[in-house]
């Protein structure tokens, strides 16, 4: 499986993508932790709270998934499936260093979730469905279970030595930013690469 991946820049394109989603991801997640315990100190008022944001993430996940997915796919490409999430995300980051609270977290959270389930989700399953068969299962395994935890493990241990280093949380979130638009340069880069696999597979 790791030999499949480092002799296809492609498969690596894939694994750069996904470290990238789980560093983003960790990144907000502490964030989370951090405006939480600050803004509630109620156990039960935290735990409501986020029951709404789930109730809310579920509900805008299956309108996206039944009327726009498909369409944002089949008009746009897997292009737009990859990038749009990453983009909100850097405007979201950004949105956190200038007014850094809890409810700019949340809209932000919300918006990551939904669009993770929505679009990214999707647009992963149309990257491998551009590699053969081999490729396919072997290497998917290897990149969505060993490689998301590892780049999982490794963005919360730089953004703790990060925090222990004196950085604001100001900070932490543009660099949050700066992931979130590698990630979009990523995903752009992935799609337009899945569009040519796409179009050497129907001249042949």
């Amino acid at each position: 499986s790791f030999t499949l991946v480092l002799k296809s820049p492609y498969l690596l394109g894939i694994s750069l993508f996904v470290i990238l989603l789980a560093s983003v991801n960790t990144f907000l997640y502490f964030e989370q932790l951090r405006l939480v315990s600050e803004t509630f100190t109620d156990t039960a008022q935290r735990t409501q709270v986020f029951a709404r944001l789930d109730y809310i993430v579920q509900g805008l996940t299956i309108i996206l998934q039944l009327f726009i997915t498909g369409r944002l796919a089949s008009r746009l490409g897997v292009v737009a499936l990859l990038t749009l999430v990453p983009l909100v995300m850097v405007a979201g980051f950004v949105g956190l260093a200038v007014v850094n609270t809890f409810w700019v977290l949340a809209v932000v959270f919300v918006a990551r979730r939904v669009g993770e389930y929505a679009f990214i989700r999707p647009g992963r399953e149309m990257l491998f469905s551009r590699v053969d068969t081999e490729s396919k299962y072997k290497a998917k395994n290897l990149i969505d279970v060993p490689v998301y935890r590892g780049g999982d493990a490794l963005s919360a241990q730089v953004k703790t030595a990060l925090e222990a280093g004196g950085l604001a949380s100001a900070g932490v979130a543009l660099l949050g930013a700066a992931l979130a638009a590698l990630w979009a340069l990523n995903g752009w880069w992935l799609g337009r690469q899945a569009r040519l696999r796409e179009r050497s597979s129907g001249r042949d």
